[in-house]
């Protein structure tokens, strides 16, 4: 089935978009990266399986970069396809939805933990060392920039385009959730992970709406909520063995607190705050 998408802002005449291709487009360069990473296995036998597989997703994101500005030229007819995926736009105010977003992942971090230690399920301790620093200044930027471009970026433009806006939002919302590693975890553990991720999806979804576009804010809401974990997890904060799921997060020893009461209560106030970009 094709759809003609409508002229956007910063757009040529109309192109046709296929749902097989977004289907597809994904799947196909991470494959091509998961090929290309394979020679290092041979190259360098010290490479452990999970480092080839991890340059098979830093190849893979090299050929979505390279090839995204092709397709969206081709099926969205963008003639600005970094302006229209968000990246691009005046430095201020990519610098002020940075910061925008980066201080909503504080906040959130921040009403998490304060459960924690009050409820006794958590203790403060020790600091960071550089290396973790660095650990955890690299999940920001890597995985708020990676997954922000492809879900937030390119994949909800795609599904606008064949759905509709308000039904993209949510569809969006919905895969975002169900690529991660939810099914991973026993019975309740993974709806209450799958329900945080959705949540998660929509409130990133309303962080770009509110920014007139700009990826960034999402960006820093995303990277800022990985990365800030890891580091409180890799220093300062020690939970408790005994810590419930429902106040933790799912994951046992790699807890996650997007899946906790304290998680949800927090992805719910800051829709509700951008409840009028729905």
């Amino acid at each position: 089935m094709e759809e003609a998408i409508e002229p956007q802002p910063g757009s040529t005449a109309t192109t046709q978009l296929h749902w097989w291709g977004t289907l597809l487009y994904v799947p196909v360069l991470y494959g091509l990266g998961w090929l290309a990473a394979r020679p290092f296995s041979l190259l360098s036998p010290a490479w452990r399986p999970d480092q080839v597989d991890l340059a098979g997703v830093a190849i893979a994101l090299v050929l979505l970069l390279l090839s995204l500005p092709w397709r969206l030229r081709r099926t969205w007819g963008s003639t600005a396809p970094w302006r229209t995926l968000g990246l691009a736009g005046p430095p201020a105010a990519i610098g002020r939805a940075l910061v925008r977003g980066l201080l909503k992942a504080l906040l959130l971090l921040a009403g998490v933990c304060a459960v924690l230690l009050l409820s006794g399920q958590a203790r403060w301790q020790g600091g960071l060392t550089p290396a973790q620093g660095l650990n955890a200044l690299a999940l920001l930027l890597g995985v708020g920039f990676a997954e922000e471009l492809l879900f937030r970026g390119w994949l909800w433009g795609e599904l606008e385009r064949q759905v509709g806006a308000r039904r993209a939002l949510g569809l969006q919302a919905a895969l975002f959730a169900l690529v991660h590693p939810w099914y991973r975890l026993p019975g309740l553990d993974a709806i209450a992970l799958l329900s945080g991720l959705v949540l998660l999806g929509l409130a990133l979804g309303l962080q770009r709406r509110a920014d007139q576009g700009l990826l960034w804010g999402a960006i820093g809401l995303h990277g800022g909520l990985v990365g800030g974990w890891f580091a409180l997890q890799a220093g300062p904060l020690q939970l408790a063995s005994t810590a419930p799921a429902w106040l933790a997060g799912p994951g046992g020893a790699a807890a996650n607190p997007i899946g906790s009461l304290p998680g949800w209560i927090g992805l719910a106030l800051l829709l509700w705050v951008r409840r009028r970009w729905w």
